[in-house]
């Protein structure tokens, strides 16, 4: 009998299954850069699987940036990143599109933190 062993999960985060659309900024194996609509299909604090039209070279530098409405200065709403800094590390073929997972250069976590910090409940001035 030909029985699998389980895999040993080896992320350190857990991936969320969210279609956020982004544009991607890279340049082709030739050198000239690009640009292309594309779709997040999976997001976590270290990468993401996103799904483009075009080839990208394997470990190509990739910058990633979600569109957002403008959002006043004065608001006192959390900054939150929209320009990503990612490498290609796996390339997949499907369907006309290529499900490329991107490490992203720096983890979206806050550094500072501890993992062993526990978490509680902010009070909101809303």
């Amino acid at each position: 009998m030909n029985r699998k062993r389980p895999e040993i999960e080896r992320r350190k985060w857990p991936r969320l299954p969210l279609a956020i659309p982004v544009f991607v900024r890279s340049r082709e194996e030739k050198g000239k850069e690009f640009l292309e609509f594309a779709t997040a299909l999976n997001v976590s604090a270290g990468g993401a699987l996103v799904a483009v039209r075009r080839l990208l070279p394997l470990a190509a530098q990739v910058l990633l940036e979600i569109p957002s409405a403008p959002v006043a200065a004065t608001t006192a709403l959390p900054k939150a990143s929209r320009t990503l800094r990612a490498r290609a590390l796996r390339i997949n073929h499907a369907e006309g599109y290529y499900l490329v997972a991107m490490k992203f250069s720096h983890p979206l976590v806050n550094q500072a933190l501890p993992r062993s910090a526990s978490r509680r409940k902010v009070d909101s001035p809303l």
